[in-house]
């Protein structure tokens, strides 16, 4: 299969693979740790987690206020890849320009951190709504989760790379481990510029049906803004799926974000964090792969289910994880579902969205996605109040599990995919 897919379509793949690299080795891997030790070394450590906090929830909420509507646009002027080339060039200079910044420059690190957020999150709204481009709708499950493959792939073989420069700097001519965090962000920027070529040079966007001045384009945008909050209205099915994604996404996203915390309080050392993080990375390139194929065999919404149901699993082992060898035992599970739940939604939600209105819609999927791991940190922080223990923490993900599978299963894809085409 691989070898016959047409150019586009790697070429769109290979997005997931250049901009993984800022996922993994500046948001999991090196920016948390080298915005507490380096750039903000003298400052308190409630008020680093503060301001890191608060760097997050900046670019998100910018996220949140900004998908929806340059979705509508990007659809209504046919400017989806002009775009994404905007805000990845955004999120590649501001990756880059942390090579040059210096000890205690936090405030100047948290700005460059929102920017680049906001250029990796705004780039996916776009990248994500040219999968209908790239594919068949019958290929979408095997497509999406081929681009996350890559994605894995590629941004576990950077950050492998990073984290040997970290550990002997010596070896590659770097006068320590600093000068190699550093140097790993501006590979990052030039990673992540050099494989977004292939999408920007051979995916084809459909020209709009008609064009007109800039004026006249955001206008439309903002009137096809409000005319896609009644349809998704009016469009059941698909809103009780976005109702679902949004629970049990929340819980992917909160096991993913909390895990490093997690495994801290549990006494894991740092290395053996990056370690874990390693193994997710390169488990889940090839376990996307075959979650696509389970996707086209059983059934997209099946197969997420299914990763619904692992992902309970994992959180009750979670609870009970006591040696090193369960924290990436528990890794290698993560690794097997977590790219197919990901991918799988994604194409899933592809096929009941109505033909020429991808990017808007996207918009309001990845706004839904910024607003994941709202409830489930609270829930897990409220629970470590109550009782006193992270291991029964943990156990409160469950309520996102099960509610967003209930409510998955009550999605009939095919009335949805019968409404869409009716708009």
């Amino acid at each position: 299969m691989l070898p016959t897919l047409p150019r586009q379509t790697w070429a769109w793949a290979f997005y997931d693979w250049a901009n993984s690299a800022f996922a993994t080795v500046v948001i999991a891997g090196f920016f948390p740790v080298f915005f507490r030790e380096y750039w903000s070394r003298d400052v308190a450590s409630s008020e680093i987690t503060f301001h890191l906090g608060l760097a997050n929830s900046a670019a998100s909420v910018a996220i949140v206020v900004l998908a929806p509507v340059l979705g509508a646009i990007a659809d209504s002027a046919g400017i989806k890849k002009r775009l994404l080339l905007l805000f990845a060039t955004l999120g590649i200079a501001m990756t880059g320009a942390f090579f040059w910044l210096a000890a205690g420059e936090w405030q100047m690190a948290a700005l460059l951190y929102v920017f680049a957020s906001i250029g990796f999150m705004g780039g996916n709204v776009f990248y994500d709504s040219l999968l209908v481009n790239v594919a068949e709708q019958r290929h979408y499950d095997f497509v999406s989760a081929f681009g996350y493959a890559l994605g894995y792939l590629g941004g576990g073989l950077l950050f492998a790379f990073c984290v040997a420069m970290t550990i002997k700097p010596a070896w590659f001519g770097l006068s320590g481990a600093a000068e190699a965090v550093r140097l790993s962000f501006l590979l990052t920027a030039v990673w992540w510029a050099l494989f977004s070529l292939p999408v920007l040079l051979w995916v084809q966007e459909p020209k709009p049906l008609t064009r007109g001045g800039l004026v006249r384009e955001i206008a439309g945008g903002f009137a096809q803004l409000y005319r896609t909050f009644h349809e998704i209205r009016r469009l059941r099915v698909l809103s009780l799926f976005l109702l679902a994604y949004w629970l049990y996404i929340d819980g992917v996203d909160t096991v993913i974000r909390m895990a490093v915390d997690y495994g801290l309080s549990l006494g894991f050392g740092t290395n053996q964090l990056i370690t874990a993080l390693l193994i997710t990375q390169f488990v889940g390139f090839p376990a996307a792969v075959v979650f696509g194929r389970l996707g086209e065999r059983y059934g997209t919404k099946r197969s997420i289910e299914f990763g619904i149901a692992v992902f309970i699993v994992v959180t009750i082992l979670g609870s009970m994880m006591q040696k090193t060898w369960h924290f990436y035992a528990i890794a290698v599970i993560i690794g097997l579902v977590l790219g197919g739940v990901q991918s799988l939604s994604r194409s899933f939600y592809a096929r009941m969205i109505p033909a020429g209105k991808s990017a808007e819609f996207f918009g309001f999927y990845n706004m839904l996605g910024k607003f994941a791991a709202v409830i489930g940190p609270a829930l897990m922080g409220g629970a470590a109040v109550l009782t006193g223990d992270q291991r029964l923490a943990i156990l409160s993900l469950l309520i996102l599990f099960v509610a967003g599978g209930v409510l998955l299963y009550f999605v009939d894809e095919q009335a949805g995919i019968a409404a869409a085409k009716e708009l």
